[in-house]
């Protein structure tokens, strides 16, 4: 993260990290050893991150996701972790000048799916984009590719934020 961070100050416009390991479906080590061990290093990363860029004054400038492809199963399978879910996944957003400290939503009493204000792949998309670029100067831009014209055209960003 502090590549990163380095690398968003030398100007880089985007910045992927990776974080592997969390496939905690009991065959290496169960969700209560393996979310600990991979969740207090994520944890620690991120929050030095978000600080470093608050101290200098970049919070606005750069917007932070944390997402994955799927979520986890409601239910412990039989080795002691979660199996690949569809029905909802977790997301963090932070910083990009959107409106920070809230929850969006919730789940069922499982944690199965989502029974309010559940957010789309469109939505996340034109958020980011809203965060990236001006919509209404994009149609300006013959180098914005006409796939992210339309999504910011056809797709509102999360409301909340």
């Amino acid at each position: 993260m502090l590549l990163a961070r380095r690398m968003v100050e030398a100007g880089c416009g985007f910045v992927t990290v990776t974080s592997t390991g969390w496939d905690l479906h009991g065959n290496r080590f169960g969700v209560d050893d393996g979310i600990p061990c991979l969740g207090g290093a994520v944890n620690k990363a991120v929050t030095a991150f978000i600080e470093d860029l608050q101290q200098r004054g970049m919070s606005d400038d750069v917007l932070l996701v944390i997402t994955g492809e799927f979520g986890r199963t409601p239910r412990i399978n039989k080795k002691a972790g979660r199996d690949h879910w569809g029905g909802i996944c977790p997301l963090l957003l932070s910083g990009g000048g959107l409106n920070m400290g809230q929850v969006i939503g919730r789940s069922d009493k499982t944690g199965g799916k989502p029974i309010s204000e559940p957010v789309t792949t469109a939505q996340l998309t034109s958020t980011i984009l809203h965060t990236l670029v001006d919509p209404g100067q994009v149609r300006l831009l013959p180098q914005i590719p006409q796939a992210i014209q339309d999504t910011l055209s056809r797709s509102e960003p999360i409301r909340q934020l």
